[in-house]
C-alpha cells in the first residue's frame, strides 16, 4: 500500500508533523489556510487535517475554499477545534467537514478517525460508478431503518437543538429524545449526535 498523504493546516503543526510519520503518513504542513490553498492547487492528498483558529483565514473560510473546488470535493477533512460548539460543529458539517477532534486530544483517538474516514474513503472508491465520481447520497440499508420520529428528533438536532428543545417541539419528555438518539446512534454506527447528523447529512437522510 502506498504511503497516505496528510496535509496539516494550522498555525503551529510540530506535534502533529513530527508524531505523524511514525504512523506511516507522509505529512506535508500549512501555516494558515492561503497556503494550504496554494499546495492543493498542485499536490494530491488523502486527508486534510484543519485547524479552526488560525491567522489570515480561518479553518471555515479555508474550508468553503477547499470545497468549491471540485477536484478537492471528496478529500475527507477533519477539522481541529479547541471550540467544543455543537451548533459550529453542525455548520461546518453543512459547509463539508468530514469530521472534528477538539483539542486537547489524545492521538489515538485521533489515529482512530483518521483511519476510519481514509478506510470509508478507501471503499467508496472502490464502488463501481461507471468513472463517475462516487455517489455518496445513497444510505446504505442500516441507515434507511430509521423510523419517521427518528428522523424528526435528527432533523432537529441538525438545526442545532438540544434535547430540551426537541422534546419540546415533537411534544416529547427528553427521556424519549435520549432514547431515540440512543436507538439513531446504533443504527448508523456512530457514537454522538454530530456523527449521527454528519453521515445523515452526507446520504442525504436529512437535509
Amino acid at each position: 500500500m502506498s504511503e497516505t498523504s496528510i496535509l496539516i493546516v494550522d498555525d503551529n503543526p510540530k506535534y502533529l508533523k513530527d508524531a505523524l510519520p511514525f504512523y506511516g503518513y507522509n505529512v506535508t504542513t500549512a501555516t494558515d489556510g492561503l497556503q494550504a490553498l496554494s499546495l492543493l492547487k498542485n499536490n494530491k492528498y488523502d486527508l486534510i487535517l484543519l485547524d479552526v483558529m488560525m491567522p489570515k483565514m480561518d479553518g471555515w473560510e479555508t474550508l468553503k475554499n477547499i470545497r468549491k473546488n471540485s477536484k478537492n470535493q471528496y478529500i475527507p477533512v477533519i477539522m481541529l477545534t479547541a471550540v467544543n460548539e455543537e451548533q459550529k460543529m453542525i455548520s461546518g458539517l453543512k459547509i463539508g467537514a468530514d469530521d472534528y477532534i477538539v483539542k486537547p486530544f489524545i492521538l489515538p483517538n485521533l489515529l482512530a478517525r483518521m483511519e476510519a474516514l481514509l478506510r470509508r474513503t478507501s471503499w467508496q472508491k472502490s464502488l463501481p460508478a461507471g468513472g463517475k465520481k462516487p455517489d455518496n447520497s445513497a444510505p446504505s440499508p442500516e441507515q434507511t431503518t430509521l423510523t419517521a420520529r427518528e428522523k424528526d428528533v435528527l432533523q432537529l438536532a441538525a438545526q442545532g437543538a438540544n434535547n430540551k428543545e426537541i422534546a419540546e417541539k415533537l411534544v416529547l419528555r427528553e427521556v424519549t429524545v435520549k432514547t431515540h438518539l440512543n436507538s439513531i446512534f446504533k443504527k448508523l454506527k456512530v457514537t454522538n449526535r454530530t456523527q449521527a447528523v454528519l453521515l445523515a447529512l452526507k446520504t442525504d437522510l436529512i437535509n
